[in-house]
């Protein structure tokens, strides 16, 4: 990869890991109710992630994915289905008070890796970064020596900042009132990130 191919990669990169997403709320929601120090646990499970698609996107299972479209919906509605339940669990106990502890480290990373899965925003990334930025002529793995660092690093300073966010805003103690509707507008988001990943149409081939 040419210096000038890494710098576009690297912008494009900024650019997806900082649009707001379901792993971006999931990152200010645990922020809020758990506190910076704990929340970076979500932060890893989503490195975990964006490491593994990288991994299988080099190997070609993205290609796979595509030419499977019977793979791709069953995939799709079981990730819509859990946003959604996300969301509404999440409207429902949004006056609930936060229990800190009842929320070991395993959970607060295995749903976050899990967000961060079945997320649209991923698997579009991902297609779209391999099918633009991989330069077909030149060895893959070389290339992912370059691509894999600075997409990883660019990802944990993207949703540290969204954890800090959040936990900005829980510690300043808004109010009772403006903590419920932020945590209620967030459950909605995720109902809408669901509704739209079930409605999404299989990605086309490359």
């Amino acid at each position: 990869m040419t210096f000038d191919a890494w710098i576009i990669f690297a912008l494009f990169w900024l650019v997806f890991v900082t649009t707001p997403g379901p792993n971006a709320l999931n990152c200010i929601t645990n922020g809020m109710t758990i506190g910076l120090r704990r929340s970076m646990i979500g932060v890893l499970a989503i490195l975990t992630q964006a490491t593994l698609f990288l991994v299988l996107s080099a190997a070609g299972v993205t290609a796979l994915i595509a030419t499977s479209p019977m793979g791709f919906l069953i995939a799709k509605f079981v990730g819509a289905a859990f946003l959604v339940y996300l969301g509404v669990r999440g409207w429902i106990m949004a006056k609930t008070p936060v229990k800190v502890d009842v929320r070991p480290a395993s959970s607060v990373y295995v749903r976050a890796f899990a967000i961060a899965t079945i997320n649209p925003k991923s698997v579009a990334g991902y297609f779209a970064a391999f099918s633009q930025f991989v330069q077909p002529d030149a060895p893959i793995w070389g290339q992912m020596l370059v691509i894999m660092p600075t997409a990883l690093t660019l990802t944990a300073l993207s949703y540290t900042g969204f954890t800090a966010l959040g936990a900005g805003i829980g510690r300043n103690a808004l109010g009772a009132v403006f903590n419920v509707w932020v945590r209620r507008v967030m459950a909605v988001c995720f109902v809408i990130y669901g509704v739209l990943l079930g409605v999404a149409s299989t990605p086309e081939r490359f």
